[in-house]
């Protein structure tokens, strides 16, 4: 008998760190940390099955979908029929996995007489030369690089670059509140939901063990990021990044030390989608993407 699934909680954080190492791709989701940060704006389940995979369940807009099996390839193609199992059986519905890393539809190798396969732009992931992003050398950086000498010009001697540990979290957390307020409009529910998963990463600092850093001018944090390392693919991941949006140069900078101090060795750095949004989408090509980790939506026919 399957174990029914179950909310995802603080409980499940060696849960999740067992399983996703199992598989690399190049998608943001390919770390648990992902997963436990929107755990609850998605409202994500899981549940364990024969001590091999993690299957997982999320609502999207009041709608239930299935999450790729986190397993090993060579399991992949058994869960995942067990998860679309679970959806025929006991959901009575057909199965539809939501977002599927392009890695997963290769594996799978699903028939076009059982299933739609659809490549969703909106949900692919930008992936930039981690050296590139580290030196910001060459014409196509060259505004990137002169805000971060204004940021370094202005701030001389006021400004440091710490790495944060789990001692720093009332000061992450206050600064927080600072940034929301200083955006100046009103914080969508998405928003809302991203700023109490940051909060839980953050209660439970050491047995998330996540990469954070920050900067601070004159003492006070004016920045703050937190990113995943994918070791096989060598690929940091940027989860979080948040800065005072007054201070010029300030997002780059960030940008560019967190590379530098925490992910020496990447080759690739993921700074995950842009959620179909025009603004998001120009910021994150102005970083000049040499890939995308593309994904897709899959329907059981």
């Amino acid at each position: 008998m399957e174990h029914p699934f179950h909310t995802v909680t603080a409980a499940d954080i060696d849960t999740l760190k067992k399983y996703f190492p199992l598989r690399a791709h190049k998608s943001c989701d390919s770390v648990f940390l992902d997963m436990f940060l929107w755990k609850d704006y998605y409202r994500v389940r899981i549940r364990e099955t024969k001590g091999r995979a993690l299957e997982w369940i999320q609502e999207v807009d009041g709608k239930l979908y299935a999450g790729i099996p986190v397993c090993a390839p060579e399991d992949l193609p058994r869960f995942f029929l067990n998860t679309q199992e679970y959806f025929n059986r006991e959901e009575k519905k057909k199965m539809v996995v939501y977002s599927a890393d392009e890695e997963a539809v290769e594996l799978l190798n699903l028939p076009e007489s059982g299933y739609l396969v659809e490549e969703k732009p909106e949900y692919a992931d930008y992936l930039y030369d981690a050296d590139a992003l580290r030196s910001l050398s060459g014409k196509k950086y060259h505004k990137k690089k002169n805000h971060v000498n204004a940021f370094r010009k202005e701030y001389d001697g006021r400004f440091c670059y710490r790495p944060l540990n789990c001692g720093q979290t009332d000061a992450v957390a206050e600064f927080l509140s600072r940034w929301k307020e200083m955006r100046g409009e009103e914080t969508d529910e998405q928003l809302e939901a991203e700023l109490r998963g940051i909060s839980d990463i953050l209660k439970h600092c050491s047995q998330v063990q996540a990469r954070m850093a920050g900067i601070y001018v004159d003492e006070t944090l004016e920045a703050f990021t937190l990113g995943s390392y994918n070791e096989e693919k060598r690929m940091a991941i940027i989860h979080i990044e948040k800065a005072n949006p007054t201070i010029r140069g300030l997002y780059p900078f960030i940008n560019q030390q967190f590379l530098i101090h925490e992910f020496p060795d990447a080759l690739l750095v993921n700074r995950e989608d842009d959620a179909g949004v025009e603004g998001l989408r120009k910021a994150k090509l102005s970083w000049h993407p040499v890939d995308m980790a593309r994904k897709y939506r899959i329907e059981q026919r």
